[in-house]
């Protein structure tokens, strides 16, 4: 018996929104790279992107449990000597919102071209209002 191997044709991808207001980070974000991987199909193969579209909304509402609001850390280099920025989760929030979910789900997705690819197709926004309507897409609770 063979091993059925979707090809780009066959791949259906569906949309997805989102709503991150009062729910943990890390739960939407594991949420959303499931989807975005497409984890959740039958049609699962780790070397294809078979994943669907994500709209997470009000991603300035999300929660971060424990004392992660005052402690957590977020950390880039610019690639010169001394180039390393540091921003604490209260002010990427006051700064960034939808960063800290983006952040969040691109670390769970493949260090490769085919976690660019799956990440390509993740929309985040700060507010409860999105430009996708026109793609129908489902609401998920998380």
């Amino acid at each position: 018996m063979k091993t059925p191997v979707p090809s780009a044709k066959e791949i259906v991808r569906s949309w997805h929104v989102i709503d991150a207001d009062g729910a943990v980070l890390g739960r939407v974000a594991s949420k959303a790279a499931n989807l975005l991987m497409g984890k959740h199909k039958p049609s699962y193969t780790p070397y294809l992107d078979t994943g669907d579209h994500v709209i997470i909304i009000n991603a300035e509402k999300a929660v971060l449990t424990g004392n992660k609001e005052n402690q957590k850390v977020y950390r880039h280099h610019s690639g010169y000597p001394g180039g390393l920025k540091e921003r604490g989760a209260v002010k990427m929030r006051a700064v960034r919102p939808q960063r800290m979910l983006e952040l969040a789900i691109s670390g769970m997705l493949p260090k490769n071209k085919l976690g660019k690819q799956m990440y390509r197709k993740l929309n985040v926004y700060a507010g409860a209002k999105h430009p996708h309507q026109a793609q129908k897409p489902v609401a998920l609770a998380v």
